[in-house]
């Protein structure tokens, strides 16, 4: 029985080894017809990109036709495109926004200008015009000045409610920050500003009264400790020196 066995064995082990996998062909690539379609996809694909490229970059399909102005009161939009000088059919994509937005600025009444490209043909001048925050009254009319101390405009008349500026050319500007750092209240009062010189500032207020300002220096607290000042009888307050302030 055991040789039997033992001459059994071998066969038993031989039907257990794993069947041999199936051996594969050899690996084709892409037929002809398929390496074709995929150029012929390609080029087509490069000739579309060109044409739109060519249609944005080169051609007036997408040029400028209008031009939209916003944000003007005392200039006209006319008057803005004249400055801008945009040629119609510029394609949007080659419009230089900073040289339009430069030629706008030299107006005087212009602050700054907003550029944008708005498609299919429209570009929008968002302009900030000047506030004036004083008058220069002279003898060829009254001369708006704004916040940066800018002569920026002459009208016929002073507008209401500006106080008047009668100030030496080097003193414009500090006397301007004076009167753009005061709170609103007391700004309201102030009916002129007069200085000899940056370190002689004046305000004339209302009901016969005067502040002497000194320096555009420490502005902000003069016109805290002013503001208590004026609580008092007087016609004379000083606070240029604002921790030994006066009133006469």
């Amino acid at each position: 029985m055991s040789t039997q066995a033992a001459r059994r064995r071998p066969a038993t082990a031989s039907r257990r080894r794993p069947p041999r996998r199936p051996s594969r062909g050899p690996v084709r690539g892409p037929s002809r017809r398929q390496v074709v379609r995929r150029r012929v996809g390609a080029i087509l694909v490069m000739l579309v990109v060109t044409a739109v490229v060519c249609t944005v970059w080169f051609t007036p399909l997408l040029g400028v036709r209008d031009v939209d102005v916003r944000g003007v009161e005392a200039l006209t939009p006319d008057e803005v495109r004249e400055a801008a000088a945009i040629e119609p059919g510029t394609p949007l994509v080659r419009l230089d926004a900073d040289a339009v937005a430069a030629r706008v600025r030299e107006l005087s009444r212009v602050a700054g200008v907003r550029v944008e490209r708005l498609p299919p043909g429209t570009v929008r001048l968002t302009v900030d015009e000047r506030d004036p925050v004083g008058v220069i009254n002279a003898s060829d009319g009254a001369h708006l000045v704004d916040a940066t101390g800018k002569d920026y405009a002459t009208v016929a008349g002073p507008p209401s409610g500006l106080p008047g500026l009668e100030v030496a050319p080097e003193a414009l500007a500090p006397a301007v920050g004076v009167l753009t750092q005061i709170p609103e209240a007391l700004r309201r009062e102030v009916l002129a500003v007069s200085a000899d010189s940056p370190a002689d500032i004046r305000l004339t207020l209302s009901a016969g009264r005067e502040a002497r300002w000194g320096s555009s220096d420490d502005t902000p607290r003069k016109a805290a400790v002013l503001e208590v000042l004026l609580t008092r009888q007087g016609s004379v307050f000083d606070v240029s020196s604002p921790e030994l302030p006066t009133v006469s």
